[in-house]
């Protein structure tokens, strides 16, 4: 029973640990392009709306980047204080992909982000640029080799067993393994979803407290731009990423669709109570023929059950079912309501521009357009994209159970040897850290736009015209 219990206790503890280290790249990744973008836009037009927006969000960047490489080596202890058995199996693999994420990556993103924060009036304005973009191409290189190493668990090939130790045989199929591309979109478009989502958020949250400041209807447009655009291309690539899945991992498919037996004509289910003793849903609300259409393309397509993944012995060989399938349903519904506030915020801001020809002529949008109550929705779904990514991870690494990479070895074969009291102990103690520090970093940013509505967001910003394309002054008077 202790043997349980540590391997429960430090899945939980892993959890834990990847859930708040997950929350900050999802930010930092896709924000860098955003400040990026900025840059870019400030370069060309001179207006001093773009420099101010790079000013606000390059401080959350700061903040979001700070918090995930702490988390994120916290969490990196764990292969080897909790799974040592990880390491020990699949290392060979495991330990030089992350080496890359070091070397290609983390060191690219530290040796420029000291430029990219304090270089406004200290280094050319093309130097800046170049930094702002280094920085944003290392954040997403080292999502790139984080998610290759996740997928290759998920979907391993390229490497052969000798001796109960994985030895890579082909790094280009490592590297490239089937689910690969699909994982790695999947996870861009949700980390730009959730930056999308966080600068509307913030920006609805200026705006409330008054701030009609020309860089907040930018960021604000820009923001739901972000969300209108890309939630169709997200779903578009859901639909791939669900069929790969089907393809290598047909059991946490039956697991996301509560299917207990193979057949074909499977509904969708809206709504369901699966009870994993009876090895049966209690109750069923769905939409007749979908998961079939879905899934294979077809309404009278096969979709697998979760029954044929049960070993003779009575071992149980799919994931524990109610949290995949919750996990799956409230990532599918967070992604829904992102879809309507985006598209109905887009439609308003479109629709009423004319109202305000003579202050924005040739704007596609104007803000003014948008109703009271959608600064009111905007706010609270700041964080939308959090809720998303995180319900989309449970799916994934619930989804894989019982393997800790899939038909290698089981996640019980690489827990540690430790009392089940110790885990316990530390875990409440990451529990009570993380909480704390989570409060702290969404107060910091409430503070942040709190201060930047008011007027003091720092000393104001003017271009320096002595010749010197790009570079930013600090204006004296100030």
């Amino acid at each position: 029973m202790e043997a349980l219990d540590t391997l429960i206790l430090s899945r939980i503890q892993f959890a834990a640990n990847i859930s708040f280290h997950i929350l900050f790249p999802t930010i930092t990744i896709a924000l860098g392009w955003v400040l990026f973008f900025l840059r870019v836009r400030f370069a060309q037009t001179g207006d001093d709306k773009w420099m101010g927006a790079y000013r606000f969000w390059v401080k959350v960047f700061a903040l979001s980047f700070a918090m995930g490489v702490v988390s994120g080596i916290t969490m990196s202890f764990q292969f080897g204080t909790n799974w040592p058995g990880f390491m020990e199996t699949v290392g060979n693999i495991a330990g030089p992909l992350l080496a890359y994420e070091v070397l290609t990556a983390f060191f690219l993103e530290a040796v420029f982000i000291g430029i990219m924060l304090f270089g406004f009036s200290r280094v050319p304005g093309w130097l800046h640029m170049t930094a702002t973009f280094l920085v944003a191409f290392g954040t997403t290189m080292s999502a790139f080799w984080i998610i290759v190493l996740n997928s290759w668990m998920h979907t391993p090939q390229g490497f052969e067993m000798v001796d109960g130790v994985a030895f890579a045989t082909d790094w280009w199929a490592i590297i490239f393994n089937p689910s690969m591309p699909y994982r790695f979109t999947h996870m861009l478009l949700a980390s730009f979803l959730t930056v999308g989502f966080l600068v509307a958020g913030v920006s609805a949250f200026r705006w409330l407290l008054g701030d009609r400041s020309r860089e907040v209807r930018a960021t604000l447009k820009v923001g739901v731009s972000i969300g209108a655009l890309l939630i169709p291309v997200q779903i578009y690539m859901g639909d791939l990423h669900g069929l790969n899945t089907l393809e290598y991992q047909p059991a946490k498919v039956a697991a996301m669709e509560g299917n207990w037996e193979t057949q074909t004509n499977v509904p969708l289910l809206l709504f369901a109570l699966p009870d994993e003793e009876a090895r049966e849903n209690r109750f069923e609300v769905g939409v007749p023929n979908l998961a079939s259409l879905i899934l294979t393309h077809r309404a009278d397509g096969e979709v697998p059950g979760l029954n044929d993944f049960v070993a003779e012995d009575g071992a149980v060989l799919h994931p524990p079912v109610n949290m995949v399938f919750w996990s799956f349903r409230v990532m599918v519904g967070t992604g829904v309501a992102m879809l309507l506030l985006s598209w109905i915020s887009v439609w308003f801001m479109w629709r009423r521009r004319a109202r305000h020809e003579g202050r924005i002529a040739g704007h596609w949008f104007a803000v003014e357009g948008l109703p009271k109550p959608i600064f009111y929705a905007l706010v609270p779904m700041s964080f939308a994209g959090w809720v998303a990514t995180l319900a989309g991870w449970y799916t994934t690494e619930i989804g894989r159970q019982p393997w800790l990479v899939n038909g290698v070895m089981t996640t019980e074969m690489a827990v540690a040897d430790v009392p089940a009291p110790m885990v316990a102990g530390t875990l409440i103690t990451y529990l009570v850290i993380y909480a704390a520090l989570l409060v702290a970093y969404i107060g910091v940013i409430t503070f942040l736009a709190r201060k930047a509505a008011m007027g003091d967001d720092g000393p104001s910003l003017e271009m320096d015209h002595s010749g010197k394309a790009g570079v930013i002054a600090i204006n004296p008077a100030e």
